[in-house]
């Protein structure tokens, strides 16, 4: 057998700490490195694999998608595109009436970032402490890690960065230059810090009276993680634009920032070689079927109900908080989580940071209850 490892140490022009382990299969909740070891996975892909690794659905419509047409630019309509818009568009906030098609996450923001500059004129943004919106450089300029910014500085200027549910502080960062405001509802890498419901109406109210555009990154808690479709249903607001990714084609690369018809933009302002190809909306087609059919939205609300109504069952020492929406779970510990997951992917579970100190646990929303019990009988090992 080859040793992979080597292979890609060779290769790989390498940005990402890694993990001794070569994966090589996966089937729903579950993965299998090349040596045989089973593993359930609480990462998806980090966040991505929400409807299940080889979900066979998605293995068929992407099948039967490639033996038609693969790409096809921006500057010709395709019936796959054209069929996926409309369902995307049928499951967003309803004041969302049109998509812009992108590779991913940091390239919605991206893109979210010119339409709202350019439609408001205003060249400013506020953004919050502990957030993540994506590593290119305007998404980067509205995340706040200095780890991620400082060896790339200057970035994009106008970006103000104010405390999580603080909206005093936010109201008084908010002025007539702001184009403006990027929110996740619930932060992810930031630690999985759930959003407030008064904070996030007070702020939608203060975009309407300031002729500021309220764009909130699902990214991460779209697409049924956090019980909802989107997480903004939990706080009964709408977006001006909603940047998605990660599950929204089951883990083809695609991106969406959608928009209200408040966001005006004319043609050539913008553009992608790949984005929106026919493969990707297939798969696109195929992930948004899976989730309503199977009520996975439902299930997240259920499933992470009965994860945290279980964990609390056991002492753990360790640790001194633990967060959750739906199936999109947060552990605050007391000491640091790097070992812990070492720890953790020894016992057969895969999960992720989310800072310094808090272990992210992201599951397939198809996890079956009977693993979600192994997962905290092997959290209580390493945490008690």
């Amino acid at each position: 057998m080859r040793d992979y490892i080597s292979l890609q140490q060779k290769y790989e022009f390498d940005v990402f700490p890694k993990r001794d382990v070569v994966l090589v299969k996966g089937k729903g909740a579950k993965l299998w490195d090349d040596k045989g070891n089973e593993y359930i996975d609480c990462a998806a892909g980090i966040g991505v694999a929400s409807i299940g690794h080889a979900n066979e659905k998605l293995v068929e419509a992407i099948k039967a998608q490639a033996e038609k047409l693969i790409t096809c630019p921006g500057i010709f309509y395709n019936d796959t595109k054209s069929l996926f818009l409309e369902k995307l568009i049928s499951v967003t906030p309803s004041n969302l009436t049109k998509a812009y098609l992108a590779n991913s996450g940091t390239e919605a923001v991206e893109a979210a970032i010119k339409f709202a500059r350019f439609t408001t004129k205003k060249k400013n943004f506020i953004a919050a402490m502990r957030g993540f919106h994506g590593r290119t450089y305007g998404a980067l300029s509205a995340t706040f890690k200095k780890e991620y910014r400082e060896d790339f500085e200057p970035l994009v200027p106008g970006f103000t960065f104010v405390p999580y549910n603080n909206f005093e502080k936010l109201s008084e960062a908010a002025d007539e230059n702001t184009a403006g405001i990027i929110l996740e509802p619930v932060q992810g890498e930031g630690g999985i810090n759930v959003g407030d419901k008064d904070y996030f109406r007070a702020v939608r109210k203060l975009c309407d009276e300031k002729n500021i555009i309220l764009i909130l990154d699902e990214i991460q808690t779209g697409f049924c993680r956090t019980g909802k479709m989107f997480a903004c249903e939990h706080f009964n607001i709408q977006p001006d634009i909603l940047t998605v990714a990660k599950a929204i084609a089951g883990g083809m690369p695609l991106g969406a920032a959608v928009c209200s018809d408040k966001i005006q933009i004319p043609v050539g302002k913008h553009g992608t070689t790949f984005g929106g190809n026919p493969l990707v909306c297939a798969a696109g087609i195929a992930a948004i079927d899976f989730m309503l059919e199977n009520n996975l939205a439902e299930q997240a609300e259920a499933k992470g109900k009965y994860f945290r109504e279980k964990i609390y069952g056991y002492e753990l020492s360790k640790v001194r908080e633990i967060r959750n929406l739906g199936l999109m779970i947060g552990i605050e510990l007391k000491e640091k989580v790097q070992p812990l997951l070492i720890e953790l992917m020894k016992q057969g579970v895969i999960a992720l940071p989310a800072g310094a100190t808090v272990l992210r646990m992201l599951p397939p929303l198809v996890i079956d209850y009977k693993d979600l019990d192994k997962v905290v009988e092997k959290l209580f090992e390493i945490l008690k």
